[in-house]
């Protein structure tokens, strides 16, 4: 897993000062610990690089996610985080104006009522399933069919 783009101008507000940002970022990423031992965390020009070791794929995927759904991140790197590899095939999806997760669900999964799997897969970066914003990028495991 290597660098992933993020909108740089929306998601939640942790910091107000570059010199707080890897911190912040850090403590965030700690609160609802996906499953990353060890984690280190930089922050410089609005491009954050973790480091640690994930004891899943999608640990490392909810990271990742967790730190780019920040207000002032760009980029992602997460190059240096040891993970074993992804074993289902995982879509990401940046959330639009109007949508829902049933929306989401119906396009990406067949089923609007399918919308918990896909929390699920998000509950640390989607604390509610009614609250979703534009910008806000997800992922979504999808079933080969």
């Amino acid at each position: 897993m290597g660098l992933f783009d993020f909108a740089r101008d929306l998601g939640k507000k942790l910091f107000t000062k570059q010199e707080e940002a890897a911190d912040r970022i850090k403590a965030h990423i700690e609160e609802d610990n996906p499953g990353i031992e060890g984690l280190q965390v930089t922050y410089e020009e609005g491009k954050v690089a973790l480091a640690g070791k994930a004891a899943s794929p999608e640990a490392l995927e909810k990271a990742v996610l967790m730190a780019g759904n920040v207000e002032g991140v760009g980029e992602v790197d997460a190059s240096a985080v040891e993970a074993p590899a992804q074993t289902v095939r995982v879509e990401y999806y940046v959330i639009q104006k109007g949508d829902t997760l049933s929306a989401i669900a119906k396009r990406f999964l067949g089923d609007g009522n399918a919308y918990m799997e896909i929390f699920e897969a998000n509950r640390e970066v989607i604390k509610d399933p009614d609250l979703i914003y534009p910008g806000q990028k997800i992922r979504i495991p999808v079933e080969e069919g």
